[in-house]
């Protein structure tokens, strides 16, 4: 088995189209739309590519999207996820169909109308007539567990019951991590919070949606698409786009997999011990980078508690610590480690995460609309449950 070769490949075309909360388009639309946005960033042309990657969860075909792109005969086609944890799994997929001479250029893309078509957090019987996955999680049902929100609301009980956190102090940390991702998308004219405020009383006045979770702890629901081109980092030398080399990329499911989407994670022996921590040790070792070298961070965030104990599972915060350095703006604007700079799913928009991988080429890139000076390497998770996968971008 050959070893990992950090900065063999790298992202070298990024694109996106609106976020917004009414596309009034189909999702191959926007996933065609997004993805000839990345290849020109690249300055490639949809010939050149014999790969394609795609989200488990998405409505569009890899062989959909190649007809409208008017892609040539596809070499690789595969997919990834489920949902949120598949991201950076997806850019991972990519190095390995290219590594083992499968591709040489590789087209990764999620299109979804997550507003105005299927909406991934309704509740468990209006998910599974949209289409949504049923597989053990209609067992929780009858005894109320319905949505995400709720399950995430069980996860945050967990976590502060764990550390001691009495409501007052649990409620500032989520709200200074939420509170941090709308000051950086402020700045970012293509999220959907631009311009839009938002200060820690304001967050706290918010209703509460699932006990102790509020209105902004929950991610957006939006329409939109992303895409991004990878290839070697030889022939990246040669292309328009500037690349972010792949030093790292992995994924754990942890020791205690079990079926479904995320409800039967309730199940496990700890809720809050989740495959991050794993992914995390896999991450650093083969990338050859800790914790105290990562300049930035994308970290996936459908709901604030998501992204709290990540934070601990990478080691940027002692467990137990995120809560208070949520608090006082260590992972916000001027903070010490900036986290989701262009607004995260919370506050730029939530194409299942993917737009993280765009933030963290950006910041590589320096052309982040919150640019973390001197930034040189870039972290982005994709999170639990079920899985979890990671990414490490440097500059080449």
């Amino acid at each position: 088995m050959s070893a990992w070769k950090p900065g063999a490949c790298a992202i070298v075309g990024i694109g996106a189209t609106e976020f917004s909360s009414d596309s009034g388009r189909g999702v191959l639309t926007l996933a065609a739309e997004a993805s000839r946005a990345a290849l020109d960033d690249a300055g490639l042309t949809p010939a050149d590519v014999d790969g394609i990657v795609r989200c488990d969860m998405d409505d569009v075909s890899a062989p959909a999207l190649a007809h409208v792109l008017g892609v040539g005969d596809i070499d690789y086609w595969g997919e990834n996820g489920p949902g949120g944890s598949g991201p950076a799994a997806m850019i991972g997929q990519a190095v390995a169909a290219i590594s083992a001479g499968l591709a040489t250029t590789v087209l990764v893309y999620r299109s979804l109308n997550g507003r105005s078509g299927k909406r991934f957090g309704l509740g468990a019987g209006e998910a599974v007539a949209a289409g949504g996955n049923s597989t053990f999680e209609e067992f929780f049902a009858p005894y109320g567990m319905q949505t995400p929100g709720q399950f995430f609301a069980m996860v945050a009980r967990r976590y502060a019951h764990d550390h001691g956190l009495d409501d007052d102090r649990l409620s500032r940390g989520l709200g200074g991590f939420a509170v941090g991702c709308r000051t950086h998308a402020n700045a970012n004219p293509d999220a959907v919070f631009a311009g839009r405020p938002m200060t820690i009383d304001a967050y706290l006045d918010s209703r509460m949606l699932a006990d102790p979770l509020r209105l902004f702890d929950f991610c957006l629901e939006t329409d939109g698409g992303c895409a991004v081109v990878v290839t070697t980092a030889e022939r990246a030398r040669d292309l328009r786009g500037v690349p972010a080399a792949i030093a790292g990329v992995a994924q754990a499911t942890g020791s205690h997999v079990q079926p479904g989407m995320m409800y039967p994670v309730l199940m496990r022996p700890d809720i809050t011990a989740w495959p991050s921590r794993e992914c995390a040790a896999k991450l650093y070792d083969r990338s050859g980078i800790g914790p105290d070298d990562v300049d930035v961070a994308q970290i996936y965030d459908c709901f604030t508690i998501t992204a709290l104990l990540q934070l601990e599972d990478y080691g940027l915060a002692a467990p137990g610590e995120a809560v208070d350095r949520c608090a006082t703006g260590q992972f916000g604007p001027g903070g010490r480690l900036p986290v989701n700079t262009a607004g995260g799913n919370l506050s730029e928009g939530y194409i299942h995460g993917l737009n993280h991988v765009l933030e963290g080429v950006r910041q590589i890139r320096g052309t982040s609309t919150s640019q973390r000076k001197g930034a040189r390497v870039s972290l982005v998770t994709s999170a639990p449950p079920p899985g979890a996968s990671a990414l490490m971008l440097v500059a080449s």
